[in-house]
């Protein structure tokens, strides 16, 4: 993987090739975000572009009654640089974020729920939001570990879902900026991530693998990869 991309940064700026590095060592998985059928897209769009200013690689988006599109003069090109990972049912979005280790947290007020100043930042969390009209399913209230509010002292009872979002962002990664924990991205990823940003960087790059495959004597990008993503948006059934 490493030839092929010294073989990458040839046609790229030492300038954006220094940008990539120093986006990707702010990068993390630790924390992540996931839209359960908004359909409002500016509302998406805006939550991509937090997200990204944020550095949070991985949203999630659940789609059972909606399927907005990206609007990229709100979202500004941000989706190009994360994983986005679609999925039609809310309960194979859950299982999969429970089986790596993520906390379900439901962001809306509750009896048991917690103030964001004192959300507890020691565990990974994949934060819920809610569709606008009628907030999160029973499916993920029923499953959450952690209810999640944030602290308003006026007479309106809700922030706009993307305004919501991006408060959160800041101040959990805020806080996770100042602990001791390893968030950042382990260099394995940081280094697919890295080949993934050059490609998308170069023009007619299907043509330029093509000749890296000839010069190396390969058929294939897949004989040298361990594996290649085509892409950064993944749906899942």
């Amino acid at each position: 993987m490493k030839d092929y991309i010294s073989y990458l940064e040839d046609f790229v700026t030492e300038n954006r090739k220094a940008v990539f590095k120093k986006v990707l060592s702010q990068r993390t998985r630790y924390f992540t975000a996931v839209l359960e059928d908004l359909y409002q897209m500016h509302n998406i769009s805006a939550v991509v572009r937090s997200a990204d200013i944020f550095g949070w690689q991985d949203l999630y988006i659940v789609q059972k009654k909606y399927d907005p599109k990206l609007s990229h003069s709100i979202a500004k090109g941000a989706e190009k640089w994360l994983d986005i990972h679609r999925y039609e049912q809310t309960q194979e979005a859950i299982n999969y974020l429970k089986q790596k280790g993520y906390r379900i947290v439901a962001t809306t007020p509750h009896t048991d729920d917690i103030s964001l100043p004192d959300f507890d930042i020691n565990r990974p969390a994949a934060f819920f939001f809610g569709v606008e009209k009628d907030g999160l399913s029973g499916q993920v209230l029923s499953q959450a570990d952690v209810f999640l509010k944030i602290p308003m002292y006026g007479f309106t009872e809700s922030f706009n879902i993307s305004v919501a979002a991006a408060l959160i962002m800041y101040s959990v990664t805020q806080s996770l900026h100042a602990s001791d924990i390893a968030w950042q991205l382990p260099e394995r990823e940081q280094q697919l991530i890295y080949m993934q940003w050059l490609e998308k960087s170069i023009k007619r790059i299907d043509l330029i693998k093509k000749d890296y495959m000839q010069k190396s004597g390969r058929d294939s990008l897949f004989q040298i990869l361990p594996y290649v993503e085509k892409n950064t948006e993944k749906r899942h059934p």
